[in-house]
């Protein structure tokens, strides 16, 4: 990983940061290409793309009830059993979130307030790449139906034999998806012969897939245009180096354009973590992806003291921000520029990725200096009421 040594005094700078960009112009000019296709051809640009990128020529699209229903039964149980877990507790953290409608009169009788109505449709993209996303599912639709969205769409790409992943599946039937397509998310948008256009698209992706939601929001809603996904741990004397190089290695194995930074106070320490990194990743069954993203992407800052560092996680602003230090929660109100914050050496980010109930769609890229993760309020949509008497007017 690349290495900065401050000394006291000196400021840490976002010039430091050599981040990669949501997508490029490559990206760009293909998913315009895609979606103008799309637009003009309907279902038979569907399929031919669904042909291209996946491998699979689909007759239909949607997946029927039947197949839904019988998921569950193929699916391991344990498996089950985690998803209906982490859905109980991501449900019960966002109905914490509801807003209700409020109005209140002036003395000279005129009322004023505010209405909160749910949007009629979403539509929720599940990337099928690299891995499986049943989590994604989960953090996106429990938040779109304890809103109360009466429409939910998830399209996600399908395997080489046109089906979709059991998991998959269950996530979408315990959140409340009202109806599942097997295909990219070039459709959401505007719709197809077969597939109605929502008002807003939510969901994780590429950079084609970041590129197409940057092109369509104005004509659609999008929750963010997300880049890759980052972690910075802030690790002192009294953190463990195995347990910090781990928390780093599972940020990495995600993508090789995944983002670790480590802030520490003193070199020997650092020099220990990156050691044990090297030991674990000897057992890792995605070394590779997972040693490009701490080479090129990965960046230790080391600070004199606590001010320093808290600076520096500040002007990095990273999606998930770990604090492996003494008396984290101390620190919480200097936090100013962070998506989530994970408090002390037993919250690893994967707990937040998947179970804690917080959702795990995050601002990225530095984002989080004005962004927020996504929640129930990216689902509803607020009027102003006016109401004036004859006498206050």
């Amino acid at each position: 990983m690349r290495r900065i040594v401050f000394k006291p005094g000196e400021q840490f700078a976002a010039s430091s940061i050599n981040r990669t960009g949501a997508f490029n112009a490559a990206a760009l000019a293909a998913a315009t290409s895609i979606i103008e296709e799309v637009r003009a051809r309907g279902d038979a640009a569907l399929r031919d793309f669904t042909e291209k990128f996946d491998g699979v020529r689909p007759r239909a699209f949607r997946v029927p009830q039947q197949a839904i229903d019988e998921a569950a039964g193929r699916l391991d149980p344990k498996t089950a059993d985690a998803l209906a877990h982490a859905a109980r507790q991501i449900r019960e953290f966002h109905e914490r979130q509801k807003q209700q409608s409020w109005f209140f009169v002036r003395e000279d009788g005129a009322l004023v307030g505010a209405k909160v109505t749910p949007l009629d449709s979403v539509g929720i993209y599940v990337p099928g790449g690299r891995a499986l996303y049943p989590s994604s599912v989960l953090m996106n639709a429990l938040p779109a139906a304890v809103a109360g969205v009466g429409r939910i769409v998830c399209v996600t790409p399908p395997t080489k034999d046109g089906t979709l992943d059991a998991a998959i599946l269950e996530a979408c039937r315990i959140a409340g998806v009202t109806e599942i397509y097997t295909v990219g998310g070039g459709a959401l948008a505007y719709g197809t012969e077969s597939i109605k256009p929502v008002d807003k698209i939510t969901g994780p992706g590429n950079a084609y897939v970041a590129a197409a939601k940057k092109i369509v929001s104005g004509d659609v809603g999008i929750d963010m245009i997300a880049g890759p996904s980052e972690v910075c741990v802030v690790a002192d004397k009294t953190a463990e180096p195995s347990l910090v190089a781990i928390d780093l290695m599972a940020q990495a194995e995600h993508d090789p354009l995944a983002a670790c930074y480590l802030v520490v106070f003193d070199e020997a320490y650092a020099d220990a973590v990156e050691r044990e990194v090297e030991r674990h990743l000897e057992s890792s069954t995605r070394a590779e992806i997972t040693a490009a993203s701490l080479a090129d992407q990965g960046l230790v800052v080391v600070c004199p003291d606590r001010e320093a560092a808290l600076r520096a996680v500040n002007v990095i602003a990273p999606e998930h921000l770990e604090l492996h230090v003494e008396d984290a929660m101390s620190l919480l109100g200097s936090i100013r520029n962070a998506g989530a914050v994970f408090l002390g050496a037993w919250t690893p980010e994967a707990v937040g990725d998947y179970v804690a109930g917080p959702n795990h769609t995050l601002p990225t890229g530095g984002t989080a200096r004005y962004a927020s993760p996504l929640s129930v309020d990216e689902f509803v949509k607020k009027s102003s009421v006016i109401q004036y008497s004859s006498q206050a007017l």
